[in-house]
């Protein structure tokens, strides 16, 4: 595939995401998608991706990541995002919903092969997260 044609597969995957149909992420990522620095305790592979997304969803239920820049050479894809919601959900570490609002930057890997995401990377502002949502203090605040 070309650079192009995969980052339209990210954009794809970032949308079934944003809309949550993830039952229509196994047509652009493999059953054993190989995902580094997955929350512990859950299910390697694709099923695994799915049930953060979800958990994600529960504690925030407008969860939204927006794609601010996607560069690709060879088989990679780097997409620079944007995450917010609101903690209106579920609770989120042990922490009790709480109404807060939140926005952080993230950066993901995509590695794409046989024209399917086969591997993924992913980091984000988790500190900036908890601090939003009032988990961990502020320093001088």
């Amino acid at each position: 595939m070309s650079t192009e044609q995969n980052k339209t597969l990210v954009r794809r995957y970032r949308e079934l995401h944003n809309t949550n149909q993830l039952d229509q992420l196994d047509e652009i990522a493999a059953s054993d998608l190989i995902t580094h620095n997955l929350m512990p305790g859950l299910p390697p592979g694709l099923e695994g991706g799915k049930m953060a997304h979800m958990g994600g969803m529960a504690s925030f239920p407008d969860l939204f990541v927006r794609t601010e820049d996607l560069i690709a050479e060879g088989d990679k894809v780097v997409e620079r995002w944007t995450i917010s919601g609101s903690f209106k959900g579920a609770s989120f570490f042990g922490a009790p919903a709480n109404g807060k609002k939140f926005s952080v930057s993230g950066i993901s890997v995509y590695r794409i092969a046989n024209g399917q995401i086969v591997e993924h990377w992913g980091e984000m502002d988790t500190l900036g997260l908890m601090q939003q949502l009032g988990m961990i203090p502020v320093p001088g605040q």
